[in-house]
């Protein structure tokens, strides 16, 4: 079998998925890269051999030894990166999130129908051993029911990886209840089995309001996400425009009556996700969410505080990064550009944990106001839970 050739745009942070994907000989290889950015275009290519490269999307997009593309670009961008991508006919990975407004993620997913080509978004949480162990679990009935998801994220090295960069500014994120929590938010409702329609939220910016920032157009500090900065109240050389909230909390009401609540935090001092999914026959929470981790279900009862469960699943050991789900989600991509057919990840379920924090945040700009999820048009639903093929005799 011939390696499906995969062209890749932007070279910057999430490229390890790209290397996750460079598997020559093995089913796919990197062919072509492209990033804005003529130093780290020089520094990066390398990694894939002898790749073209350049600093123009669409002279990669013109390429015919380029079958498939990777977005790994910032999310401002994706909208319109993603839809000249479709149109000139290569399949699509698209990193998470989708984009940063619903509109955005809605005309990615109408150019993904009317041009027939395939399209991918990268939740890769859903490859997440932890997760999948979640998943399992309450398929198996051992909690009954779904009937609340909570979720805590802990940040602990908030300050530096999101304020220090273009992620603190409202115009390239729209905010980090979206382009942090959109994984999150598209597990719950994977593990609850629905997607939110109503949300409120609160939050605010409470710590890094008034750290020193640098001045327009400075580099990030050196030793930039190699060395970190603890109390949070010492942070230094944010970005010079700070503009979204350090701290948020969200609830959910999902279609199939659910409830659901979300909170992240950027100043904690460690770096984790605790989900805890109670069901009409018991509960199920994570301790860890890496290699060593456990899952534990209470389903007896009632009683008292217990700190031992009922029974205590470990979660698997995995290679490579995410706990193992960049390979994973490299693979499902490959397979999907390559021959079509049903994944893990959705673009629909992609779409609507972008809406859900969407309006969440319009909530919490606007003092905790609920919001309604806009409703994804049925049509376009309906054709990507066929597996992205048009109706019988349209």
């Amino acid at each position: 079998m011939d390696d499906l050739r995969i062209g890749v745009i932007g070279l910057g942070l999430r490229v390890t998925l790209a290397l996750a994907a460079h598997r020559p000989g093995r089913g796919s290889a990197v062919t072509a890269v492209c990033d804005t950015d003529p130093a780290a275009l020089k520094e990066r290519a390398a990694a894939f051999g002898e790749p073209f490269a350049t600093t123009d999307h669409r002279e990669l997009l013109a390429r015919d030894d380029v079958d498939a593309v990777a977005v790994l670009t910032p999310d401002d961008t994706h909208r319109d990166i993603a839809i000249d991508c479709l149109r000139a006919g290569k399949a699509v990975f698209l990193e998470k999130p989708m984009h940063i407004t619903v509109e955005g993620c809605d005309d990615i997913l109408r150019a993904a129908r009317e041009t027939g080509t395939r399209l991918y978004v990268g939740h890769n949480m859903r490859h997440m051993r932890v997760v999948r162990l979640m998943r399992e679990i309450i398929a198996s009935g051992a909690i009954g029911e779904p009937k609340t998801v909570w979720v805590r994220h802990f940040v602990g090295y908030g300050g530096d990886y999101y304020f220090k960069d273009w992620h603190a500014e409202r115009s390239r994120t729209t905010g980090l209840l979206l382009q942090k929590a959109a994984h999150d938010l598209d597990v719950v409702h994977w593990l609850a089995g629905g997607h939110t329609t109503r949300v409120n939220a609160l939050g605010d910016l409470m710590v890094y309001g008034g750290a020193p920032r640098r001045e327009p157009g400075t580099p990030r500090p050196e030793g930039w996400l190699r060395e970190f900065t603890w109390p949070p109240t010492a942070m230094t050389g944010l970005n010079h425009r700070v503009e979204v909230e350090d701290v948020s909390v969200m609830n959910m009401r999902l279609d199939n009556g659910v409830i659901a609540a979300y909170q992240q935090c950027h100043f904690t001092p460690d770096y984790w996700r605790n989900y805890t999914v109670i069901g009409t026959e018991g509960r199920l929470e994570n301790f860890g969410d890496t290699e060593g981790a456990e899952v534990r279900v209470w389903n007896t009862g009632p009683g008292g505080y217990r700190p031992e469960a009922d029974v205590t699943y470990r979660v698997p050991r995995s290679e490579g990064s995410h706990g193992g789900a960049d390979l994973k989600i490299a693979e499902e991509f490959v397979r999907f550009a390559r021959d079509g057919g049903v994944t893990d990840t959705s673009p629909v379920s992609a779409r609507m944990s972008v809406a859900a924090a969407y309006m969440a945040t319009m909530s919490l700009r606007d003092g905790g106001v609920p919001y309604d999820v806009p409703p994804l048009d049925p049509g376009l639903a309906a054709y990507f839970d066929r597996g992205q093929v048009p109706a019988a005799g349209s």
